[in-house]
């Protein structure tokens, strides 16, 4: 892994590996890297996996297995900025799939329990609009939403 920028280190409790290949299929620009394994004596079981080097859309990461200690929680997610409605349903759809869970405003938890925000980038230019009754108009229909649905947002946002 390159050593520019920021590694981000997500916990699990002995699915590292699998989130790895996971997030890999899900995210385009993305590969599994070295794979470390606990030692004799170590902290985990000999010869399982400790860490998961990975790349996900460009953004680097090490999966850990380190026990039951922690879980996720929405304090901390990671938002997936759409081109257009093709690409918000594709990845709200992979994330969720086997387990996940869609929540508001285009959040969701996937299986693993890591929180993503799947953002329409043409929404936050709506709500950062300097006329405040089109922001206000197009993030009171966004606190509606489960999935952000682009068209009906623009629709608000136009006044429609």
């Amino acid at each position: 892994m390159p050593a520019n920028g920021f590694t981000t280190c997500l916990w699990f409790d002995g699915q590292a590996e699998e989130a790895a290949h996971f997030y890999v299929s899900v995210f385009k620009n993305s590969s599994i890297g070295r794979i470390a394994r606990y030692t004799e004596g170590g902290m985990g079981t000999a010869g399982s996996v400790m860490t998961v080097e990975f790349v996900a859309n460009g953004q680097q990461f090490v999966a850990l297995n380190g026990g039951p200690e922690f879980r996720f929680t929405e304090a901390i997610s990671f938002q997936i900025l759409c081109e257009d409605q093709a690409e918000v349903d594709h990845y709200w759809n992979k994330l969720t799939d086997g387990g996940g869970e869609g929540g508001p405003c285009g959040w969701l938890k996937d299986k693993y329990g890591v929180s993503w925000q799947v953002v329409p980038s043409r929404l936050i230019d709506m709500v950062t609009d300097p006329d405040p009754e089109r922001a206000a108009r197009a993030t009171k229909v966004m606190l509606t939403m489960g999935k952000l649905d682009l068209p009906t947002l623009e629709k608000a946002y136009a006044g429609e």
